[in-house]
């Protein structure tokens, strides 16, 4: 009976000193990690609500790279617009002059070959690419925008909208603009697209009409609606980049609030965790010294 007394004081005593020694490491390993849960069912419902958050924390970051591609491809589209702009503003230029009844037949012809080499340019940027090398103004489309024809007619070949690119919580924007967006109007109720009047006055003013003055005066008309449709368009995109900063704004709000709860839920609060493990090293100092001294009182040498 003694030595099953013995027996038990000992293995009793052992299972308590481990278990504090086990508390104390748990604690030590929350304060390391600073996070209170090591698994599931040391809290399952913290632990169902941090994999809950984890899930949106994962979408989120999809969101996020979505909203940084849509604000490339916008940025990429509004540096482009501006070229554009420049382009029509120059082709005024070369058209107020050569609307002038002062310059010769070969005057005119000079600025039309200039002209030419600018509806090469507006053609070239018409097919920029955006950040995934795919086509800025085509929609959806991976190649060109534009293509030349047999007479050297830019045709649209792109899709008809831009797309949309998904910003969470049911938000969308549009990736960009599509090239009739911005390059085609309509100048005193009749269809134009900016590229068809460069490249006509191109040709007019290197002969192709009998009054290359008349035809310039004439496009300068056509080429002041185009300049305020790309100007709209540029408008367009800027809203749209501003749509983006409001809900990355809100995006970067909610991660936040995430962020706390996951702190809250699962965190380790290092004030109360160090206050815990003291305690538990204590009572674990003070288990080891009685078992040390019980251990070796001459009475259980008697009972054994």
């Amino acid at each position: 009976m003694s030595s099953v007394s013995t027996s038990a004081f000992y293995e009793r005593a052992s299972l308590d000193i481990g278990a504090l020694r086990a508390r104390a490491e748990r604690l030590q390993a929350a304060m390391s990690r600073g996070e209170r849960l090591s698994r599931s069912s040391d809290d399952p419902v913290a632990a169902a609500r941090l994999r809950a958050l984890q899930r949106t924390d994962s979408f989120t970051a999809i969101d996020t790279a979505n909203a940084n591609r849509a604000t490339a491809d916008l940025a990429i589209a509004d540096g482009a617009l501006g070229a554009f702009a420049n382009y029509i503003m120059r082709a005024q230029e070369l058209a107020t002059q050569a609307a002038s009844g002062v310059l010769t037949g070969a005057q005119r012809a000079v600025l039309g070959t200039e002209l030419g080499h600018l509806h090469g340019n507006l053609v070239s940027l018409a097919n920029a690419r955006d950040s995934a090398g795919h086509a800025l103004f085509g929609g959806e489309t991976a190649g060109d925008a534009y293509q030349l024809d047999g007479a050297g007619n830019a045709a649209y070949i792109g899709t008809a909208s831009a797309g949309e690119i998904a910003l969470g919580e049911g938000l969308s924007v549009s990736r960009g603009l599509t090239g009739p967006d911005f390059l085609n109007f309509n100048h005193n109720g009749i269809p134009a697209n900016l590229m068809a009047v460069v490249k006509g006055l191109a040709e007019a003013l290197q002969g192709a009409v009998p009054d290359p003055a008349a035809a310039a005066r004439d496009a300068l008309g056509a080429l002041g609606t185009a300049l305020d449709t790309v100007n709209t368009g540029q408008t367009l995109v800027g809203a749209r980049l501003a749509w983006i900063d409001l809900t990355t704004e809100r995006r970067i709000d909610l991660s936040e609030l995430r962020s706390g709860e996951e702190a809250d839920l699962g965190g380790t609060d290092l004030a109360v965790t160090v206050t815990r493990l003291q305690e538990v090293l204590t009572v674990l100092e003070a288990s080891q010294a009685s078992f040390a001294k019980l251990s070796s009182l001459s009475l259980f040498d008697a009972i054994n």
